[in-house]
């Protein structure tokens, strides 16, 4: 049981560092702040390698469950786990559980919303691109729809 809690409180924090994160790296992405972008990104990647290692060692503990339950490892449910458990420990490791779950959901939000914010910023940044390159570009004009003009390059092989 307390292999169980320590890693439910393990994964916990690892969860909270990651929201950090990713709060952290939207509000850079709103104040178009690239290196702090950057820098969050390498966060992200570190917290993923701990999450993965985390995830081994949830399967290890799981693997271990199911034998000592004589039920298989992919059955297995928060509850069967604490079937035996005392009351305070069970409490504990499902109030970890709740946690980690609304964690998991709130980094998936914020991670969603940062995505829609780089791919505005990256399209208002390639719209800037060819506004000063001077390329051809589609859009509405007065009369309609306008399509980017296909331009043809021509090579004279008889040189």
């Amino acid at each position: 049981m307390s292999a169980l809690l320590a890693h439910l409180e393990h994964q916990v924090q690892s969860s909270r560092r990651m929201l950090g994160v990713v709060l952290a790296q939207g509000q850079a992405i709103r104040r178009q702040d690239v290196e702090t972008v950057l820098a969050r990104l390498g966060d992200v990647q570190i917290e993923m390698a701990t999450q993965q290692r985390l995830e081994i060692q949830r399967g290890e503990l799981l693997q271990s469950a199911a034998l000592r339950l004589g039920t298989p490892a992919d059955r297995l449910d928060l509850e069967q786990l604490l079937a035996d458990a005392p009351p305070e420990e069970a409490a504990a490791a499902r109030a970890l559980s709740a946690e980690l779950q609304g964690l998991v959901i709130e980094i998936g939000s914020v991670h969603d919303q940062n995505r829609v914010l780089m791919r505005q910023e990256l399209t208002f940044l390639n719209h800037l691109m060819r506004v000063l390159s001077g390329a051809p570009q589609g859009g509405y004009s007065p009369a309609g729809w306008r399509a980017v003009p296909q331009t043809m390059n021509v090579v004279d092989a008889r040189a």
